[in-house]
Formats: structure tokens, sequence, C-alpha cells
């Protein structure tokens, strides 16, 4: 699957709403399809069964987090979601860790670094919308070749793993 393909599947009642310009947000979306089939994979197994219940909710959390804050009506409020989707951003990357001996190292790195544009993204959001810095270290998150789309990795887009 491919993030441009993807797009074109959207319905457009999700395209016309405002926060669809936000791009962790669209990217967030994303990642809950490329999740759909990767808990798809990890049910099968006894052993990932409630690792899977964990990482879906984990990677819904991320997108549900970011819409409920746009939508609140203060910096302050709106920050606060935007931290708790950073913190289920994380939570996913580490259950995506978690799962790569059945998801294969490819699909669990693919994920893991998808993950890492969206804490980059959400972690300038935060700081925006408080009008303060965070009280954590920055911290530079790498993956390339970067694209012209809000410094999004191209090849996190478009070379998407799916499990087997």
């Amino acid at each position: 699957m491919k993030y441009s393909e993807w797009l074109n599947k959207v319905p457009q009642t999700l395209k016309d709403d405002a926060v669809w310009t936000v791009s962790a947000y669209r990217y967030a979306l994303f990642l809950s399809d490329l999740c759909w089939h990767d808990v798809t994979k990890l049910i099968r197994d006894k052993r990932t069964t409630g690792l899977s219940s964990q990482m879906y909710d984990a990677v819904g959390s991320v997108g549900a987090n970011l819409t409920e804050g746009y939508s609140r009506g203060s910096g302050r409020d709106r920050a606060r979601f935007y931290e708790y989707s950073l913190g289920s951003a994380r939570e996913s990357r580490d259950w995506y860790f978690k799962a790569r001996h059945l998801l294969s190292e490819k699909v669990a790195t693919h994920r893991m670094e998808f993950l890492a544009e969206i804490i980059r993204l959400t972690l300038t959001m935060i700081p925006d919308q408080r009008g303060s810095q965070l009280r954590e270290e920055p911290v530079t998150y790498h993956a390339s070749p970067l694209s012209p789309e809000p410094d999004f990795p191209q090849s996190l887009l478009e070379n998407v793993p799916m499990p087997d």
C-alpha cells in the first residue's frame, strides 16, 4: 500500500474537515490502516493476542487524540491532547518493537520509523500550542530521504512493507 493510493480511498467527509490539514493526523490515520493488517497477522498467534489489541488501541489513539486536541478552544487544552497523542505514538512504537518477531524486522522497522516521524511532528505542535518549550531534551528523529511534505520521508510513504 502506498500513501498516495491510500489518499484516494479516504472518504471526502474526512478530507473536508479542518483537522485534515494537520499532517500528523493524516499520517496517524494512514498508520491506523496499516496497523489493521499488522494486527490481523498478530491475532493469529496466541502469544500475541493481547499485544495486538494493545497495539491497535495505541495506534488508534494517536489520531484520536490529535482530533480531540484540534477541536479544543485553548492552546493549553490542545497541547494536553497533543501530549496524549505523543504518548500513544511512543507506546505504539514500543508495541511494534515487541511484535517484530511475527511481523518481520522490515515491517516493524518501517512502522517504528513512521511513528518516529509522527513523534517529531507532534513534538513541534505541542510547544506551538502551549506557547512554551517542552520539559524534555530536544531529540532529533532521523529518517531519510526527506520529502517536500513537512519533512516526512517519502520512503516511509511509498515503500510500505506489509505483513505476509
